[in-house]
């Protein structure tokens, strides 16, 4: 799909769409299971194919603010300014759903909550196909639920296999990690802005247009008011540990994520990773496939620090890592 002409793989992949089936396409974060949002059946597919629980929501991707606008009860004017500010990009708005008029997002894609998360992809294909297909696409990462998120077709392919009926090739994925999603639910009766997840667009950049954004507690039982709140996310297959101070494991075969610190031992493989948060994101998810087909005994990660620009990154490797680990032991 790197090579124009798209327009008959597009099309193709917007009759399947409308047809109630899966197709797996490249957003600038990563490979999305995509699924026309309005139709429940298909919805339900997603959920089946990825193995994913029903209290856990999917963002619903469009290809306009006017689209967005017409899912969603009331389009402040917040969420305006953040739209034409950050989209076409790695930003989801949560809003109170459209109940009272079509089009009307089912509650499957919304895990029965009266809120939707909307995002407007960066990414040509995406665009493309939403506007081909002429609905909205559900549309979560394309890997099985927990597991690393795809950031390249073959990804896609090694994880799903013949569970999607069609992949569209776009490349690696940019940005490489998800969506950084944003309730603005509360807004309206006077409550701030709520980062629900850190992802590809900095809190600091919504916060110089907006003002302060409330940082999310722990999610309650019951549905989560986002996408990837689970304690155990974005794993690979291999044991993942966070590094202190380059101290690893003693025994097995290893592979090192190198950031700061030097190991504590030899004879292991260390993979040096950029030293930006941009380039950090966009390279974590290939290493860590490559790292999972290497047939290492354990992945240790050199932790990134503490400061608010690596506030995504280190979600996702806490996340992804070991609860003794995450609890600070290495």
């Amino acid at each position: 799909m790197r090579q124009e002409p798209y327009s008959a793989q597009i099309e193709h992949a917007a009759r399947l769409l409308r047809d109630g089936r899966l197709v797996a396409f490249p957003t600038e974060t990563v490979y999305g299971l995509g699924a026309n949002a309005l139709d429940a059946e298909a919805v339900g597919r997603i959920y089946q194919v990825k193995r994913r629980p029903g209290t856990s929501p999917l963002i619903v991707h469009v290809a306009s603010i006017e689209m967005a606008a017409s899912l969603v009860a009331n389009w402040p004017e917040i969420a305006d300014r953040l739209a034409r500010r950050f989209w076409p990009g790695p930003l989801t708005l949560v809003l109170e759903k459209q109940l009272n008029k079509p089009p009307v997002i089912p509650g499957i894609v919304s895990a029965g909550l009266s809120t939707v998360g909307l995002r407007m992809p960066a990414h040509p294909i995406a665009l493309a196909l939403i506007l081909a297909a002429g609905v909205p696409l559900a549309a979560p990462s394309a890997n099985r639920f927990t597991e690393l998120s795809p950031t390249t077709a073959d990804h896609v392919r090694r994880g799903l296999g013949s569970d999607v009926d069609l992949i569209l090739d776009g490349g690696p994925c940019p940005v490489g990690i998800e969506s950084t999603v944003l309730s603005l639910a509360g807004w309206s009766g006077g409550s701030p802005p709520v980062l629900l997840r850190p992802g590809g667009i900095a809190r600091s950049q919504i916060e110089s247009l907006i003002g302060p954004v409330a940082s999310a507690g722990d999610p309650a039982a019951g549905p989560h008011p986002a996408p990837g709140l689970h304690p155990r996310h974005y794993s690979p297959r291999t044991t993942l540990y966070l590094a202190t101070n380059g101290k690893l494991p003693d025994r097995g075969r290893g592979l090192y994520l190198q950031h700061r610190h030097a190991p504590s031992r030899a004879n292991i493989t260390i993979h040096q990773m950029p030293q930006s948060p941009a380039g950090y994101a966009a390279a974590l998810y290939e290493v860590l496939h490559q790292a999972d087909a290497g047939s290492y005994n354990w992945i240790a990660v050199d932790r990134p620090p503490s400061t608010p620009e690596w506030e995504a990154v280190r979600d996702r490797l806490q996340r992804a890592a070991t609860e003794y680990s995450r609890a600070g032991a290495s």
